[in-house]
């Protein structure tokens, strides 16, 4: 018995090592303005990145609009269309080629990723993720991993939206939102306006030794 529990107590002890010596780090952002920037009228939709095993893991928790209705899709698949619906979304951009991802979750449990180089131009889409979502009410929490292979090299740039409503009452908010001297007449919500895009860096929570891993989704792209 002693020896067991002598070797329990080893196991243990390795475990909290591994689990020391991980980054446990993590960056939190506030959705507070719609895209024109205005400030929101409700509690502002709240993102977290930290490590994952193979990926990102990408936190969302908020109100829940329930509105527009659930997607058809059956929940945990990926859905076409998704930015049609209630819907938290976060794009990781490189900059310097103009490839970046598109990622979009659902609070009826839907997700989109979508790969993207140049403006608007997707070339691979409806990936999969590990991704669980649960709706308490006026309020949801979402949980989903991103895999590596699915960042573009030398990720520099993001913006994060979040998107409700139907009919008038349609709002499209964004982490960093379209100064108010700077729209026209006219102008509707865009989110792949890239030039409204700030710094971001993965090393900020992998830590600043992490390398991010080849993919070869983005082989060829500029």
């Amino acid at each position: 018995m002693g020896v067991a529990r002598g070797l329990q107590f080893v196991a243990l002890i390795h475990i909290l090592l591994c689990c020391e010596s991980l980054p446990h780090k993590q960056m939190e952002f506030d959705i507070q303005h719609t895209w024109d920037s205005d400030p929101v009228n409700h509690e502002p939709i709240r993102i977290v990145f930290s490590p994952g095993e193979g990926g990102l893991k990408m936190e969302v928790f908020g109100p829940f609009f329930n509105d527009p209705a659930s997607p058809a899709g059956p929940p945990g698949q990926p859905f076409p269309g998704l930015w049609d619906y209630e819907v938290v979304e976060s794009f990781f951009l490189d900059s310097t080629t103009n490839n970046y991802l598109e990622v979009e979750l659902c609070p009826h449990g839907q997700h989109l990723i979508l790969l993207l180089s140049g403006v608007g131009q997707a070339f691979m889409q409806q990936l999969p993720i590990m991704f669980n979502a649960t709706t308490m009410k006026d309020r949801w929490m979402g949980e989903a991993l991103l895999p590596w292979p699915y960042f573009p090299p030398n990720v520099n740039k993001m913006n994060s939206y979040a998107i409700h409503g139907s009919g008038e009452k349609r709002t499209y908010e964004a982490l960093y939102s379209i100064p108010k001297e700077e729209i026209v007449e006219g102008q509707k919500p865009n989110f792949h306006r890239l030039e409204y895009f700030q710094d971001f860096r993965l090393q900020s929570i992998m830590g600043e030794a992490w390398v991010q891993p080849e993919s070869a989704l983005w082989k060829g792209k500029p």
